[in-house]
C-alpha cells in the first residue's frame, strides 16, 4: 500500500479497493520467502540473536501491517461494498499467514532458545517481555500439537476471523437497512430542537419530506431518552434491541445467531485443543486475573454492593412514572426516557441541558489543553496528512522542545458506511532499532452526530466522556517510550488492563477546572455556570446502581457463556443470557430482546471472555484517580502516571507497573467511593 512521502503514514488518497488483494499477496510473498531463508541462516537458534532473529522478524511484521491495518480501517469507517469485498478477500489470506507463522516449529525453536540464553537477563526488559511473551503465544496457537490436532486448531483460526468479521458486517447493515420517516412533527414532542433538525437533515438528504429516524446511536438516543410518545419508544427499541437477530422488524435478514453458535463451539473446540478446560480459560492465560472464579467472584461481589441502590432507583423510577403519567406498568423503552426526568427531578438539570455547553471543537481542544497539563506535551493539527473522509481531522503530538512524539487522526461523527461505536486503533507503532526510526500513530473513530448548517456539533456528557475514554486509549499507544514494537504502547498490555488510560481520562469530564476549559454555550459564549457545573458532578453516581449492574450482565453473561458452554445444549446463548438476568439483573427485558446479536465487543472485537476488564480496568482507573486527588492535583503527579504506566507499554506486567505508580496493589475503595455504592464491605 502507499504511504505519504517522506512519513510512515497511508496515503488514503490514493488508496483504492483494487490496491488491497495485489499488495497484500506481494507482502505476503516475499514475507513467506525471507522467513525460509532467515530460519535456514539460524539454524536451529545456535545463532540466533536479537540483531539476527527479532530485526528481520520485525521488519516482516512491520511490512505487512503497513499493508493491511489500512484496509482493516477503511473496512470500518468507509465499509462500502467494494472495501468489503477487497477486505474479505484479503482477510483469509492474512489469518492464514498469522497462523501458519504461530505454529512454525523452527521459528518456536529459535525464540525458545532466545529465552533460555544464559544473557537474556541482561537484555533490556522489553526485549526479555517481547520474547517471553513470542514463547507463550506460540504454545496458545498450537505450535506444540500433534500434527493432526494442530492443522485442526489452524482450520479453526482461520475460520473464526471470518465469522467474526462477518458478524461485524451483519450489524452494521442492520443499523442501516431501518428507519422510520415521520411526518407529523407532534410525534418527535420531547425530542431536542438539535435532535430534531438532525432527523430532518437526514429525510431530506434520501428525498423525503418530514424527518427520518435511524438506529444510529445518536439518533436512537435522541427518541429513547427524550421523546414524549411512548409507542414511538417502544417502537425505536424493538429496532434497535433485534438487530441482526431473527427477531423485530427485519428478522432474518441479517441474522447473527448462526454466527455465534459456530464462533462459540470453534473457541471451545479451540481451547480443548490446548488442554484447557473451556475458552474463558485460554482467555485468561494472557490475562491480568489468574481464574474464571477470581471473575465471577470480582463481578458478584460488585453486583452485591450495587444491587441495593440498584432497587431504590428502579423504585423510584417507578414512582415517577406513575406519578407523572398513571405508568404502572414501566417497561425497558421506558427506562431511559424516565432517568432522564428524574434527573432533572433530583438534580435539576437534564443531560440535554449541557449539550449547548459542549461544542464538539471546543470540547476536543480542552481535552488537548488537560493532556498538554498534565504529561508536558504539546498537540498541533496539521493538514499535510492525507485522510479518508473531509471530516477527519489530523494533529501531530510533540514534547516540550518541540521534538516530534507521534500524530493521530480524529473521525468524530457518524455516516452512512461507518461501522457504529467509538474506538480507537494502531496506525503505525513506535519502534526504534538501528535501522529503523518510527513514530506511533494511531486512528480515533467516533459515531456523533455531525454538524448542521446552522449549528456546531454540539455533544452530550456522555459523548464528553467517549472522546475522553478513547483519547486515553491513543494517549497509551502515543506516549510509550518503549522502543520494542512487540511490548509498545497497547501491545503486550494485558487485556483486563488496556481500559486503566481510557478510564483514567474519563475522571477529568467530572473535573471543575477541566470542564470550565471548555464548556462555554455556543451561542451566548456563557462559561458553564457553577451550579451546572455542581449538578454535573453530583450527576456522577446518579443512577449508578443501575448502571453498575447493567456492565455486570455483560460481563458475567460473557464469562459464563464462554466458560460454560455446552455443544449439546440448544439456544446456548439465550438461556446463559436468561439466567444471567436472574442472577444479576433487576430489569428484565421482552423475550423477543436480542442483545447477543449485536454484542460485537465479544463477537467480532477481541473481548471474547473479557468484557469483565471494564469493571476490573475501572477499580485501577478509580484508584490511580485518587493518586491525583490525595496530593491535591500536585503538578508531578501527571508526568509520575506518564512515566509508570503510559510511557511503559507492555514491557512489564501491568501490576508492577500499578505498584511502582500507586506504592501499592489496587482496592475496590475508590471506585465504590466514585460510584457511591457505599464503604466496602
Amino acid at each position: 500500500m502507499t504511504s505519504v512521502a517522506g512519513s510512515n503514514l497511508p496515503a488514503f488518497d490514493q488508496i483504492r479497493p483494487e490496491h488491497a488483494e495485489p499488495a497484500i499477496d506481494a507482502v505476503l510473498a516475499d514475507n513467506r520467502a525471507k522467513l525460509a531463508t532467515l530460519l535456514a541462516s539460524v539454524d536451529d537458534s545456535s545463532s540466533a540473536s536479537w540483531a539476527t532473529l527479532i530485526e528481520p522478524l520485525q521488519d516482516m511484521a512491520e511490512r505487512l501491517a503497513r499493508a493491511w491495518g489500512p484496509v482493516v480501517h477503511l473496512f470500518a469507517v468507509t465499509s462500502t461494498a467494494d472495501w468489503r469485498a477487497a477486505h474479505n478477500a484479503c482477510l483469509p489470506k492474512v489469518t492464514q499467514y498469522y497462523v501458519d507463522t504461530s505454529q512454525n516449529a523452527a521459528l518456536f525453536r529459535a525464540y525458545v532458545g532466545l529465552e533460555n540464553g544464559a544473557d537474556i537477563e541482561q537484555w533490556p526488559v522489553g526485549q526479555q517481555k517481547t520474547i517471553r511473551n513470542a514463547v507463550r503465544d506460540f504454545k496458545l496457537s498450537g505450535v506444540s500439537l500433534p500434527e493432526a490436532p494442530r492443522a485442526r486448531f489452524r482450520a479453526i483460526g482461520i475460520r473464526v476471523p471470518e465469522l467474526e468479521a462477518k458478524f461485524q458486517e451483519n450489524v452494521l447493515d442492520a443499523v442501516q437497512a431501518w428507519s422510520l420517516d415521520v411526518a407529523d412533527e407532534s410525534l418527535l414532542a420531547g425530542m431536542t430542537a438539535q435532535a430534531r433538525d438532525g432527523a430532518r437533515a437526514k429525510a431530506r438528504a434520501h428525498g423525503t419530506d418530514g424527518f427520518r429516524l435511524t438506529l444510529d446511536f445518536p439518533s436512537y438516543d435522541a427518541v429513547i431518552s427524550y421523546a414524549d410518545d411512548r409507542a414511538l419508544r417502544r417502537t425505536l427499541y424493538e429496532a434497535y434491541a433485534t438487530r441482526a437477530s431473527e427477531e423485530g422488524p427485519l428478522g432474518g435478514l441479517y441474522d447473527n445467531g448462526p454466527l455465534m453458535e459456530e464462533i462459540l463451539a470453534l473457541r471451545h473446540e479451540q481451547a480443548g485443543l490446548l488442554g484447557f478446560a473451556n475458552y474463558a480459560e485460554l482467555s485468561l492465560a494472557t490475562k491480568m486475573a489468574k481464574s474464571t472464579q477470581e471473575v465471577e467472584r470480582f463481578l458478584l461481589d460488585l453486583s452485591a454492593r450495587a444491587r441495593p441502590r440498584a432497587a431504590l432507583e428502579l423504585d423510584a423510577l417507578q414512582s415517577l412514572a406513575n406519578e407523572r403519567d398513571g405508568l404502572t406498568d414501566l417497561e425497558i423503552w421506558d427506562l431511559p426516557y424516565y432517568v432522564e426526568k428524574l434527573r432533572e427531578r433530583q438534580l435539576g438539570f437534564s443531560e440535554d441541558e449541557l449539550r449547548p455547553y459542549f461544542q464538539a471543537h471546543e470540547v476536543i481542544a480542552g481535552m488537548f489543553a488537560l493532556v498538554q497539563r498534565l504529561y508536558g506535551i504539546r498537540i498541533e493539527q496539521v493538514t499535510n496528512v492525507s485522510t479518508w473522509h473531509p471530516d477527519v481531522t489530523t494533529y501531530a503530538v510533540r514534547d516540550a522542545a518541540g521534538a516530534a512524539i507521534g500524530l493521530f487522526y480524529l473521525d468524530p461523527y457518524a455516516r452512512e458506511n461507518k461501522r457504529g461505536g467509538a474506538w480507537m486503533d494502531e496506525c503505525v507503532g513506535r519502534r526504534r532499532s538501528p535501522h529503523a526510526d518510527q513514530d506511533p500513530a494511531c486512528y480515533l473513530t467516533c459515531n456523533f452526530a455531525a454538524p448542521l448548517a446552522d449549528q456546531p456539533a454540539l455533544l452530550s456528557h456522555r459523548e464528553v466522556v467517549t472522546l475522553f475514554h478513547e483519547f486515553g486509549h491513543g494517549l497509551q499507544h502515543l506516549l510509550t517510550r518503549v522502543d520494542e514494537p512487540a511490548v509498545s504502547g497497547l501491545r503486550g498490555v494485558e487485556w483486563d488492563a488496556v481500559e486503566l488510560p481510557s478510564q483514567f481520562m474519563e475522571n477529568w469530564c467530572y473535573d471543575k477546572d477541566t470542564l470550565r476549559t471548555f464548556g462555554r454555550h455556543w451561542k451566548t459564549g456563557e462559561i458553564l455556570p457553577e451550579a451546572l457545573l455542581t449538578k454535573l458532578k453530583a450527576s456522577r453516581t446518579f443512577a449508578a446502581g443501575l448502571a453498575t449492574l447493567r456492565q455486570i450482565e455483560f460481563a458475567l453473561f460473557d464469562l459464563r457463556l464462554h466458560r460454560d458452554y455446552d455443544p449439546r445444549t440448544k439456544g446456548w446463548v439465550l438461556q446463559t443470557l436468561s439466567q444471567t438476568r436472574r442472577d444479576v439483573s433487576l430489569v428484565h427485558p421482552p423475550s423477543y430482546n436480542r442483545m447477543p446479536s449485536s454484542f460485537a465487543h465479544i463477537f467480532g472485537g477481541g473481548y471474547a471472555a473479557g468484557y469483565y476488564s471494564y469493571k476490573w480496568a475501572e477499580v485501577l482507573s478509580a484508584d490511580a484517580f485518587a493518586a491525583f486527588e490525595e496530593t491535591g492535583f500536585a503538578g508531578e503527579t501527571g508526568p509520575r502516571f506518564r512515566d509508570s504506566i503510559l510511557a511503559q507499554g507492555g514491557s512489564r506486567d501491568a501490576m508492577d507497573l500499578f505498584v511502582a505508580f500507586r506504592g501499592r496493589k489496587p482496592n475496590v475503595d475508590a471506585l465504590l467511593r466514585q460510584s457511591g455504592l457505599g464503604a466496602p464491605k
